[in-house]
């Protein structure tokens, strides 16, 4: 049973633990979409998400209690000028988990961790795959 148990400590001490969140929720902002276990995610899904809520109105205060947490500058202006801009109407649940299976080694459960508004990048890879496909017929011309 989890009754009173407030957080997971996930087998680490304290300051490990920090540092974990601390990297993770970072690069959730970066990358707004890490692959990590379960558990992990859990834990670093209440943190992002109380870290957005605070960006969302851009005080000094609140500035400071999220430069905090987070040692990346860079991810803490992200945060408080594209990211919270984008979750300004929702009132919560800015993440989401997608589950993969689990990990071949230790059968740890893995998933996805996101933003609920993370796109992905499909454009992207279909020009990628336009320019295969015209190397691929110019060469074949040339062996004509």
């Amino acid at each position: 049973m989890k009754h009173r148990r407030g957080f997971n400590p996930l087998q680490r001490r304290s300051a490990h633990r920090k540092a974990l969140h601390r990297n993770m929720v970072t690069s959730l902002f970066r990358y707004e979409r890490i692959r990590t276990t379960k558990a992990k995610a859990l834990e670093i899904r209440r943190t992002a998400e109380r870290l957005i809520t605070r960006a969302k109105e851009d005080t000094v205060h609140n500035r400071r209690i999220v430069a905090a947490r987070l040692y990346d500058d860079a991810m803490v202006a992200k945060l408080f000028t594209t990211i919270s801009v984008r979750m300004k109407d929702r009132p919560g649940g800015y993440t989401r988990i997608l589950k993969l299976g689990e990990r071949k080694g230790d059968a740890a459960e893995l998933v996805i961790l996101e933003l609920v508004d993370y796109k992905l990048d499909t454009e992207g890879s279909g020009k990628k795959g336009a320019k295969k496909d015209k190397k691929k017929a110019k060469s074949k011309e040339e062996k004509k």
